[in-house]
């Protein structure tokens, strides 16, 4: 199976970037559906990004479209998540998680394997 490890999260100002990377081990990033989720306290996990198999695909979250873009690099077999114009809204842990097939890729429940999460915190 699987095991992904996020990394790249910090503290950065409002307006700013960071990119976050989702490293794979046991299987190849393109053998799966990959999607970033992040959990804010006391909220319900959402779904950020998602990519397909083939790459071909992404789908966004209405409150990322525009700023966030998943992209994969098979050579390093990770999966990133390129986050600018960052907003305080944005402050949460960030998962990576991964899935055979995939029916509801804005479900977390349609995710088998996932990640530790890395914490972004952005500042005003």
């Amino acid at each position: 199976q699987v095991q992904l490890v996020e990394s790249g999260g910090s503290s950065v100002q409002a307006d700013g970037s960071l990119r976050l990377s989702c490293a794979a081990s046991g299987g190849t990033v393109n053998n799966y559906y990959m999607g970033w989720f992040r959990q804010a306290p006391g909220t319900e996990r959402e779904f950020v990004a998602g990519l397909t198999k083939s790459g071909s695909s992404t789908t966004y979250g209405d409150s990322v479209k525009g700023r966030f873009t998943i992209s994969r690099d098979l050579a390093k077999n990770t999966v990133d998540l390129q986050m600018n114009s960052l907003k305080p809204e944005d402050t949460a842990v960030y998962y990576c998680a991964a899935t055979s097939s995939v029916i509801n890729s804005y479900s977390q429940n349609s995710y088998r394997y996932w990640g530790r999460g890395t914490q972004v915190t952005v500042s005003s």
